[in-house]
C-alpha cells in the first residue's frame, strides 16, 4: 500500500452549525489532531478526517503539500513518529470499536504491517522509546510489550492485572509501569531481573529521563503536579495552588519539558521549562492537547481547538506555525463559565452557550462522558447549531469530573453516585433561577457516562425534562459488566462498584430498574460495534419504551463503535439531534422530522 502526494484542496466547511436560512447542516468537522514530528522537526505526521474518516497525513512544516499514508480501511486514532525517523506507529480502531490495533508503516506509505492488538486483543499506551527503534505497547491492560521495529520481534516485559508500560531503561534493566484501576492508579519502577517494584507516586503519566530519573505527573496531592524523582527524592518541577498539570512532554536530552495546564475551569495554558527559565506559549485556541517534541528537541507539536475552531495541529520552535488548521468561524458563540453551589453545598460549574435575546430560553443540558472527563470550551458544532436556533446549552462538570482536584474527581465513586445525579437537578434549578432556562422547555442529553447520567436523571426526575437523548449510555450495570471488554470491566470496579459485592447498589443505580418512570420523549443513539458500552444497553431501553408506548427514536450506526469516526455519521447524528431537540423544545415546527 502506498500513499498519495497531492497539493490537497480541502473545502473549508463552516464550523458545522445549522444555517437557518437554507436549513442545511454541513458535516460535523473534526479537523486534525495527534501531531507527531520527524526527528528534525521538519515534517509532521497527523491524523485528519478531511477525506471522510480519520487517516494519516504527512507534510513538510510550512508547506501545503500533503501526503496521504494508506493505512487501510479502518479509522486511525493516533500516530507517532519513531525517534530514528524510519517508522510511523498508527493506532487503528477496526470498525470504530474501542478495541485498537497497532500498525507500523514507513513515512512514504510502504511496509505496512500489524505489530499488536491481534485477534480479540486491544493494544494501547503506545510510545516510541527515545533513540531506539523500540515501541512500548500494552495489550488488554495485562501484557506489556516492547516491539522492535527493525527486527519485527515482540518481547514481553511483564504481565499482570491492570498494568500499563510507560518506559524501559536503555539497558533494559528497569521498566516504568502503571498499576491499578480507575481512581486508584499508581506508578512504579520494576527491576526486571528481580521483579522488585519501587513505588514512585500515584498518577497517570511518567517517563525516564536520560539520566535515569523518573519524570511523572503526580496526583498524590489535591492537584496534579510535575515531579522528578531521583535517588529516592522527589523534586516538584511545576505546580500551582489553583490549576492542574494536565500532561507533559520531555525532550530526549532532558533539557526541556513542555507542561500543559488545565486552568480556569477547563481552558489550557502551555509552558516550556528550559534551563531554569519558563516560557509561556501563546496558544491559538482555548483548549490544547497532544503535546510532543521532535527527537532533537527543537520543535514542539500540539493540537488546539476552540468554540467555532475545529481541532488543528500546530508547531512551536519559538514561534507558532500552523500545520493543518481549519478556518475558524467568526460568529461562533463563546461560552461563559458559571460556578454555583449544588444541592449539598459542593461547588460545581459549567459552560453556558447562550443565544441572543432575553431569556428564559429553551435549554439543553449536555453531560460529558467519563465520568472522569471534563467539559471544556472547545469545538462543539452541536452547541453552536442549537444556539443558532435559539436554544441555550449548558455543559456542566458535575462531581466526578476531572480538572478540579483529586477530591472532586472521586466524589461520585460507588454510592456517592446518587449525589452526582442530584447535581443534574441542581443545574436545572440554577438555570431557572438565573432566568436562563424556561422550566417547561428543558432537555437533557449526554454521551457514554453522560448517556447513563441522562437516563438516571430522566428516571429520577421524570417531570423535569421535556426531551432527552441518550448517546451510548449504560442503562443496566449488570449487563454492562457482563458484556463490556473484560479489561474495561476490571478497571471500572473502583469507580462504579463490584458487580457481585455491590450488586444491590448497582441495581438501584441502574436506570433500567425504574424505567417505568421515564415518560420523557427519548432518542437513543448507539454504534453497532461498540464493545465499551455494548449495544444491549440501548436495546433494552428501546424495548422498554416501545412496550410502554413512550415516544422514542432509535438511531443505530452500523460500522461505528463507541465514537462516531466518519464524517457522514457525525453529520447524520448532528442533523437528527438538532431535529429531535427543536421539535420538542421550540414552538415552531421542527426543521427536520
Amino acid at each position: 500500500m502506498t500513499g498519495q502526494l497531492n497539493r490537497v484542496d480541502v473545502t473549508v466547511l463552516p464550523v458545522g452549525w445549522l444555517n437557518r436560512q437554507s436549513g442545511t447542516l454541513p458535516s460535523e468537522v473534526s479537523g486534525s489532531w495527534s501531531g507527531a514530528l520527524s526527528p528534525d522537526g521538519r515534517h509532521a505526521a497527523y491524523v485528519s478526517d478531511r477525506s471522510g474518516s480519520p487517516k494519516v497525513w504527512v507534510q513538510p512544516v510550512g508547506s501545503e503539500l500533503t501526503f496521504l499514508v494508506d493505512t487501510g480501511e479502518h479509522p486511525v486514532v493516533s500516530v507517532q513518529w519513531s525517534t530514528g525517523g524510519g517508522w510511523l506507529a498508527c493506532l487503528i480502531a477496526p470498525g470504530g470499536a474501542p478495541r485498537t490495533e497497532v500498525w507500523l508503516v514507513r513515512p512514504d506509505g510502504s511496509a505496512l504491517h500489524q505489530v499488536a492488538g491481534f485477534g480479540a486483543d486491544s493494544a494501547d499506551n503506545v510510545r516510541w522509546l527515545p533513540g531506539r527503534p523500540l515501541l512500548a505497547v500494552t495489550e488488554n491492560l495485562e501484557t506489556t510489550l516492547l516491539v522492535d521495529a527493525e527486527h519485527g520481534t515482540r518481547e514481553v516485559i511483564t504481565t499482570g492485572e491492570l498494568v500499563s508500560l510507560f518506559d524501559v531503561s536503555p539497558d533494559r534493566s528497569r521498566a516504568l509501569l502503571r498499576h491499578g484501576p480507575r481512581s486508584g492508579r499508581y506508578i512504579v519502577v520494576r527491576d526486571l531481573a528481580t521483579g522488585v517494584e519501587e513505588y514512585v507516586t500515584s498518577g497517570e503519566q511518567a517517563c525516564f529521563g536520560p539520566d535515569g530519573a523518573v519524570y511523572a505527573r503526580s496526583d498524590a496531592g489535591e492537584l496534579p503536579v510535575l515531579i522528578r524523582v531521583a535517588d529516592g527524592k522527589a523534586e516538584i518541577l511545576a505546580s500551582s495552588e489553583h490549576d492542574e498539570v494536565e500532561s507533559f512532554a520531555l525532550t530526549a536530552d532532558g533539557r526541556a519539558v513542555a507542561v500543559l495546564w488545565n486552568v480556569r475551569g477547563g481552558e489550557s495554558e502551555l509552558t516550556v521549562l528550559r534551563g531554569g527559565d519558563t516560557t509561556k506559549v501563546e496558544l491559538p485556541g482555548t483548549v490544547a492537547s497532544g503535546v510532543s517534541w521532535c527527537f532533537d528537541g527543537s520543535t514542539l507539536a500540539f493540537t488546539a481547538e476552540g468554540p467555532g475552531q475545529p481541532h488543528g495541529v500546530w508547531t512551536y520552535d519559538g514561534d507558532l506555525h500552523p500545520v493543518s488548521v481549519e478556518e475558524p468561524a467568526r460568529d461562533a458563540v463563546r461560552p461563559v463559565l458559571h460556578r454555583f453551589a449544588s444541592h449539598d453545598g459542593l461547588e460545581i460549574s459549567g459552560w453556558l452557550f447562550r443565544p441572543a435575546g432575553a431569556g428564559p430560553h429553551p435549554t439543553v443540558l449536555w453531560l460529558h462522558g467519563g465520568p472522569e472527563a471534563q467539559e471544556r470550551p472547545g469545538h462543539g458544532p452541536l452547541f453552536q447549531s442549537l444556539v443558532d436556533r435559539g436554544i441555550a446549552v449548558f455543559a456542566p462538570n458535575v462531581r466526578g469530573s476531572s480538572g478540579f482536584g483529586r477530591s472532586f474527581v472521586n466524589a461520585d465513586n460507588g454510592a456517592l453516585r446518587y449525589a452526582a445525579i442530584g447535581d443534574v437537578a441542581a443545574c436545572v434549578g440554577y438555570l431557572v433561577e438565573q432566568g436562563v432556562a424556561d422550566p417547561a422547555r428543558v432537555g437533557c442529553m449526554g454521551r457514554s457516562y453522560g448517556g447513563y447520567l441522562t437516563l438516571a436523571a430522566l428516571t429520577t426526575y421524570p417531570s423535569m425534562f421535556a426531551v432527552g437523548i441518550d448517546v451510548c449510555g449504560m442503562s443496566n450495570f449488570a449487563t454492562f459488566y457482563e458484556h463490556t471488554e473484560p479489561w474495561i470491566a476490571a478497571a471500572a470496579v473502583s469507580k462504579y462498584g463490584d458487580p457481585v459485592a455491590d450488586a444491590e447498589l448497582l441495581r438501584d443505580l441502574s436506570p433500567i430498574t425504574r424505567i417505568d418512570k421515564l415518560t420523557t420523549p427519548l432518542m437513543v443513539v448507539h454504534g453497532e460495534n461498540d464493545s465499551n458500552v455494548p449495544v444491549i444497553e440501548a436495546e433494552q431501553v428501546v424495548a422498554a419504551l416501545a412496550a410502554r408506548g413512550v415516544p422514542h427514536k432509535y438511531l443505530l450506526f452500523p460500522g461505528e463503535g463507541h465514537e462516531l469516526q466518519h464524517r457522514s455519521s457525525r453529520a447524520e447524528y448532528l442533523r437528527e439531534t438538532v431535529g429531535w431537540l427543536t421539535a420538542h423544545l421550540t414552538p415552531a415546527p421542527a426543521l427536520f422530522g
